[in-house]
């Protein structure tokens, strides 16, 4: 492992070297003669590939409204989460900054209600030093994991002064589609309408991941009347039939 100490940096390969960046660190590290590869080294391979995917658009679904600074390791350990959890809803919970979460400046937790819609009970928001208002954000994002797109998104805003009486408030998206939803809530210590640039003021975490409605499937398909077949004697049947009967007949 080596530093990159150049003042233009790179990421990927560049001839038997390959640059990448850790910790807001760039380093250097030679490329290996071969590789050898075993069957579950192949596999956690892939899993990481479509780890990194999800990952990427997911981050990119909220880069735009997301106002908070995030840490430096959120791009692995966002694909750690993904890599872990058993389905895309165990992603409920994570923190885009690390260091601070949202249950640092409720009494009571907002929760997600009706497809997307925020409800923040009545409370008294606790007192912060230097800290006299609280600015929330709700950010939803539409994803297609399939298509590998942003289907749609939306922001809400609410500003709510702390140390008190809050009468509860309700903060509706509008994000349609038929992706997977999900919700991350922004909230940002504002001191004189101001934001704090302290970062345990800072939080950003996703509250909900709700899966589309499975679509009922409508069989269109017209089946016709089943026939009811009556098996017929043939004419050559009918006619030795009767032959048949002739010669019982003399026969008498």
């Amino acid at each position: 492992m080596a530093k990159q100490t150049s003042l233009i940096t790179f990421t990927g390969q560049l001839g038997n070297m390959i640059g990448y960046e850790r910790k807001g660190k760039f380093l250097l590290r030679a490329k290996p003669a071969s590789i050898r590869q075993t069957v579950a080294t192949r596999q956690a391979a892939q899993r990481f590939g479509l780890a990194s995917k999800k990952g990427a658009l997911i981050r990119s679904a909220f880069a735009n409204e997301l106002d908070v600074r995030c840490d430096t390791g959120r791009i692995n350990r966002l694909n750690k989460a993904l890599i872990q959890a058993g389905g895309i809803t165990q992603l409920q919970g994570f923190r885009f900054n690390q260091s601070t979460g949202i249950e640092r400046f409720f009494l009571e937790m907002p929760v997600c209600v009706n497809k997307g819609t925020l409800y923040i009970p009545p409370q008294v928001l606790p007192e912060m030093d230097g800290i006299t208002a609280l600015e929330v954000k709700v950010i939803g994002a539409r994803i297609s994991f399939s298509k590998h797109t942003v289907i749609a998104t939306d922001a809400v805003r609410l500003v709510i002064k702390t140390g008190e009486a809050f009468a509860g408030a309700e903060l509706p998206l509008d994000v349609p589609g038929d992706g997977v939803l999900i919700v991350t809530l922004q909230v940002r210590g504002l001191y004189n309408e101001l934001p704090s640039g302290n970062m345990k003021y800072m939080a950003a975490d996703i509250i909900a991941v709700e899966l589309p409605e499975p679509k009922e499937v409508i069989n269109n398909l017209v089946y016709p009347q089943r026939q009811i077949l009556h098996h017929m004697p043939s004419v050559t049947a009918i006619a030795a039939y009767e032959g048949c009967r002739q010669v019982f007949v003399q026969r008498e």
